[in-house]
């Protein structure tokens, strides 16, 4: 499964709203669109850097790192690249 794809499993699952992941757009706006609340957005963080073997520096993580499924994906590869 490649990232984008496990991106959009661990998002559904943290939504669960029952939305399958391969409905998710790539460009999905993760809070307007998909209307993640903060509870599910602290878990979905959670599940990715489990999922991926990344630490995302929250404290750098902005809003417009949220504006899409590809953009945050952008900013989970940034912060693997740091780390290496």
């Amino acid at each position: 499964m490649d990232e984008m794809a496990l991106l959009k499993q661990l998002l559904a699952e943290a939504v669960g709203d029952g939305t399958p992941a391969a409905e998710i757009d790539d460009d999905a706006d993760i809070v307007n669109d998909i209307g993640i609340d903060s509870i599910q957005m602290i878990t979905f963080l959670l599940s990715v850097e489990d999922a991926l073997d990344v630490n995302l520096d929250f404290e750098n993580l902005d809003l417009a790192d949220l504006t899409s499924l590809r953009q945050f994906h952008t900013f989970v590869v940034s912060m693997r690249a740091t780390a290496a």
